[in-house]
């Protein structure tokens, strides 16, 4: 029988507002207590992950403990470990969200031999807090009146170990209850880990640490930083509106100067400000770091400071010479901070002279992140000369306001600096991204599919399932190599003479049940991470490349959408989804795909279904598959011109591949080569995300997951419209539609890299796209800018994210809702699926960025073996496509490449190039005009550099001991560089086959819009005596009257 009791709770929401909650708190007789050892296990229902049975002593830790040591209690090595729920909210409000998901992470891994105990729902373990006790007292009398219960419960079998860091503590329950001990932290790994070195040397670093902490405050009354306010002052301050609450931004090259903090919660939608508010100098930051959600207030206007435009390489460059402030923005300085963002940090230690000039102490060591954005972090250790060639991870304890830098401690050590393994380590640890090997747990779950044992379609599934086997022809199209195969496609003709297109998803749930530890374990990595040369996947290889991919030749479980299309105008008559059992008659790769629609049949050689088969059979699938591909296409088309009308953009982005060779060296860079059948593909993919976003919404609109890409800042086209009205070219950005009809009119017949540089800024300026739940915004906010569609999902690869995972699953329910069948699958929460979809976009960044970061690793070793003073391939041509005060940023086609080209350097130099292709740094100066920059030296010579303008870049690469290495450019010539013939026609086939896809796309748009106007042309003659306006509807006529007013018309009428 449940017994009620109430509880107070001060909880602080998004705005910043603290609220005083009165809950129902209802105690059990019994919770599960996940113990082999329970007497009762059904009535503690102890379903779940239990402690192991081979352990000697069952430990509990404190509170405190939980704080300061979790990353030891995260060693697999340390097993029964019972983390009391008193623990982990301890954890939640005073160590905030990043460490509490840390141990709600360890507590579902199947590795870690770990439970949680809800001490405070059992009715006898829980104890109410007594007038007048702090809260520290009572976590720790609880957590130990918890630790006797638990001890009792398993019938005195099992010792329980209780550790802690309070002297009293131990003092007064050390001998109270026998066989539970109460003991310090240091004492137990002493005693009972004795050999298990790496935690005794954290616990050594992470004592030391505070030790310093503690003695530095006692000695050091001088104040290098003011003290944060008081949580409450904050709070009221922001419900005011005189503060204000964000997120702090470092700017990466001027770390020791410049950050902005970006608008959250009440204060983006109260605040009159547009723009992000500039931090300038750690003085006005006030111990925050890179990504802390902070508290600022306003300095007066006359107060204010612009960002620096001129270019920096890093944080040393305090003073660019020549350097000029844009104008000035809004400028505050930090109060306090209402969650810290710290994780952990590689860093590098300095040098043997390095050391010595830091002075006296040799102990507090100054090591510096890799990370730019982060200060400099003080550790206490005597192994800096050991670990000074090598990548270390350290953790922030602390940072006073009598420091000038946070303290932290040691943690482990990467790789050695410059080896690639510790250089993409160091990567991983960076964005947070953690890829042990997947548990035996997770693999006990697993299918078996070996040459002894096959895997086979199971005849349940097959009677549940639509066979499409023998009635279609399945392929799939994929990058060369490609292991995970989430997609296949297939078209035919119907008995009617319509079309029938579908797309063929793996089914990937079907494997991968709710809440397995396989699911958990790929709701924790939510994506599979591509690095350049290597990836980490999401799932177990046997579903992710063999069991869940669709593989040429043999069966497998899909979840598919067909629709019946008019044989002519492709129009959609009708959609069915369902789960289906198919077999992909050919995997192929892009290329190929791309030949075979060219009329290049000479591939078919190259694909291995074809080299089997006898001339008869061979000429009658290729036909077969060559309609299949051409058909596709049309569709395609027909798709991508519909969305266009409606303002879908093309936008650029800059992809490179690494292409190594077979002792995985660098071969080559090569910039990916758009196709026309990546296009027909991702068509396709777009459909049938766009369809199943309509079906589950329909069905649940309030915990559908969908994905949502906002309209961006105008603000943030401002460089875009600057650079092509150098080229004359308007660019107007009010609207998605807008932007794509002038992209598409700009380009120059001389330079087609203009229009792909004025893609991949409009790209550049795009806000991000973000999973998210209907149940959490209004429905007017769920449209698509940049595929221009008012519901979008991802559905299309549920092998690489898990995202598509929820997808399915709500899109089964949707099925058995339509045809009144029990929904099996567990549907999750508004509120849950609101707090997914945030982990999943932060991972999703993590992986970009993690991406992004290994391809310059790539870069950077290509170039570092070669002599750039005599190596051909580090000469190339570059296009200027943004003007500095002190130098260009400039974009290398031939590698992807975009950096920053100084035209002034650090001793106050200018460039001067000659009518023979060389250049000189002599005295001189720059001025920077709207679209060009001139550099004039002290003899009077000049040379203008222009936006657009092409010239010859030398490449090499500036290596950093404690950051990544980064990739320079030198301008050598004002003159384009000459390219080899062959490359020359092989971009100019390139563009020629793009502008052939384009100019197809844009003559069926044509068709559809003379078939719309037609249409509208009917519906106006009807309704002509009514007066009707021509817009939809009264609310877009005003839209279009108050667009009018916002136009500048000042170019038309001469004002």
């Amino acid at each position: 029988m449940l017994q009620k009791r109430e509880k107070v709770l001060h909880l602080r929401t998004f705005q910043g507002r603290t609220v005083r909650i009165v809950r129902e708190h209802y105690l059990r007789p019994s919770v599960p207590c996940n113990s082999p050892l329970c007497p009762q296990p059904a009535r503690c229902r102890n379903d779940g992950k239990l402690l192991s049975s081979d352990v000697t002593h069952y430990v509990i830790p404190d509170w405190k403990v939980v704080q300061d040591y979790l990353e030891i209690l995260e060693f697999p090595e340390l097993k029964g470990i019972i983390f009391m729920q008193t623990a982990c909210q301890a954890v939640q409000h005073q160590r905030g969200r990043r460490q509490y998901n840390k141990l709600r992470n360890l507590l579902k891994d199947a590795r870690h031999d770990c439970i949680l105990f809800a001490n405070e729902f059992q009715q006898y373990s829980y104890l109410p807090r007594e007038r007048g006790e702090s809260m520290e007292k009572w976590q720790t009398r609880s957590i130990y009146n918890a630790a006797v219960w638990y001890y009792h419960h398993c019938q005195d079998r099992m010792p329980i170990v209780m550790v802690t860091e309070d002297e009293e503590t131990i003092q007064q329950y050390g001998s109270e209850t026998e066989g539970v001990f109460v003991i310090s932290f240091k004492n137990y790994l002493d005693n009972f880990w004795p050999d298990l070195k790496a935690a005794h040397e954290l616990c050594d670093s992470i004592l030391q640490a505070r030790r310093e902490r503690e003695l530095e405050s006692q000695e050091n009354n001088g104040k290098e930083y003011p003290e944060h306010l008081p949580l409450e002052v904050l709070e009221a301050g922001i419900k005011s509106g005189r503060y204000i609450q964000g997120i702090l931004n470092v700017n990466k090259h001027r770390a020791q100067i410049e950050a902005f903090v970006r608008l959250q919660g009440a204060s983006s939608k109260d605040s009159d400000l547009i723009s992000d508010i500039l931090i300038h100098g750690m003085k006005a930051r006030n111990r925050s770091i890179h990504g802390d959600v902070v508290v600022v207030e306003l300095l007066p206007k006359n107060e204010w400071k612009g960002r620096t435009v001129a270019l920096c390489e890093n944080e040393n460059d305090d003073k660019t010479p020549g350097e000029s402030p844009s104008e000035p923005m809004p400028t505050g300085r930090v109060l306090g901070i209402l969650q810290k963002n710290w994780r952990d940090y590689v860093v590098t230690f300095p040098s043997k002279e390095e050391v010595q000039s830091q002075g006296k102490n040799a102990q507090k060591i100054l090591v510096t992140p890799w990370d730019y954005r982060i200060p400099k972090i003080r550790i206490s250790t005597q192994q800096a000369e050991a670990l000074q060639d090598f990548r270390v991870v350290v953790r922030i304890d602390s940072w006073e306001s009598t420091s000038v830098y946070p303290n932290g401690h040691f943690v482990r050590v990467l790789g050695r600096i410059r080896d690639l393994e510790g250089e993409i380590a160091t990567i991983l640890v960076e964005n947070s991204i953690s890829v042990a090997p997947f548990s035996e747990a997770q693999m006990c779950e697993m299918p078996v599919n070996t040459p002894e044992n096959p895997w086979k379609v199971n005849p349940e599934e097959e009677r549940e399932r639509i066979d499409l086997r023998k009635t279609h022809l399945v392929f799939s199209i994929d990058p060369k190599g490609c292991e995970d195969v989430d997609d296949a496609l297939s078209v035919r003709t119907l008995i009617n003479g319509n079309l029938e297109l579908g797309v063929h998803i793996a089914d990937v749930t079907h494997f991968v049940t709710a809440n397995s530890y396989t699911d958990i374990e790929a709701r924790t990595r939510a994506t599979t991470y591509y690095l350049a040369d290597r990836r980490y996947d999401m799932l177990p290889s046997i579903l992710s490349a063999d069991l869940c991919s669709l593989l040429g030749g043999v069966d497998r479980y899909a979840v598919s959408v067909l629709w019946e299309l008019d044989k002519n105008s492709f129009e959609i008559k009708k959609v069915w989804y369902g789960r289906t059992i198919i077999q992909s008659a050919y995997k192929l790769y892009y290329e190929a795909a791309q030949d075979l629609l060219d009329g290049n049949f000479s591939v078919i050689n190259d694909i291995s279904e074809f080299k089997e088969l006898d001339e008869k059979s061979r000429q009658a699938k290729q036909d077969e598959l060559v309609w299949a591909i051409g058909k596709l296409t049309d569709i395609a088309r027909h798709v991508r011109a519909k969305r266009d009308s409606c303002g879908a953009l093309e936008l650029e982005g800059v992809e490179v591949r690494v292409q190594l060779d077979d002792k995985k060296n660098i071969h080559d860079l090569i910039p990916k080569q758009p196709l026309e059948v990546h296009e027909t593909v991702a068509e396709c993919m777009i459909l049938a995300n766009h369809w199943v976003a309509k079906k589950i919404w329909e069905n649940f609109p309030h915990q559908a997951l969908l994905r949502q890409h906002p309209p961006p800042h105008q603000e943030f086209f401002s460089e875009l419209r600057e650079c092509a009205k150098a080229k004359g070219f308007p660019m107007d950005t009010r609207s998605n539609k807008t932007l794509a009809d002038s992209l598409d009119h700009a380009n120059d017949p001389r330079d087609p890299l203009v229009n792909r540089i004025l893609r991949s800024m409009a790209t550049q300026a795009m806000s991000n796209a973000l999973y998210f739940s209907t149940g959490s915004c209004a429905e007017d906010e769920f449209h698509h800018y940049g595929l221009a569609l008012d519901k979008y999902t991802h559905f299309t690869s549920p092998i690489r994210r898990y995202s598509d995972i929820v997808v399915h699953r709500l899109l089964m329910a949707a099925i058995s809702k339509d045809n009144k069948t029990e929904i099996k699958e567990n549907l999750i929460s508004s509120k849950d699926l609101e707090e997914l979809c945030r982990h999943i976009n932060n991972r999703n960044r993590a992986a970009q960025h993690a991406q992004k970061q290994s391809t310059e690793l790539f870069q950077c070793m290509y170039f570092k073996d070669k002599d750039p003073e005599i190596e051909e391939r580090c000469i190339a041509d570059g296009v200027i496509y943004s003007i500095r005060t002190n130098g260009v940023l400039v974009f290398i086609p031939r590698f992807g490449i975009k950096g920053a080209a100084y035209l002034k350097n650090k001793d106050g130099l200018v460039i001067s190039c000659y009518q023979d292709g060389c250049s000189e740094w002599k005295p001189g100066s720059l001025q920077r005009f709207q679209n060009k920059i001139t550099s004039t030296t002290a003899g009077g010579e000049s040379i203008t550099f222009s936006l657009f303008d092409h010239v010859t870049v030398r490449i090499s690469v500036q290596a950093s001991r404690c950051h990544a290495d980064t990739i320079r450019l030198e301008i050598i010539s004002n003159k384009p560089y000459k390219i080899s013939e062959t490359e020359l026609s092989q971009q100019n086939s390139l563009l020629m086959k793009n502008e052939l896809v384009k100019e197809v796309t844009r003559s069926v748009e044509e068709a559809q819009l003379a078939q719309e106007e037609a249409k509208v042309k009917i519906i106006q003659e009807e309704y002509q005596e009514y007066c009707q306006t021509k817009g939809t509807s009264l609310y877009t006529l005003l839209e279009e009257i108050r667009d009018l007013a916002l136009l500048d018309l000042s170019s038309n009428y001469g004002m």
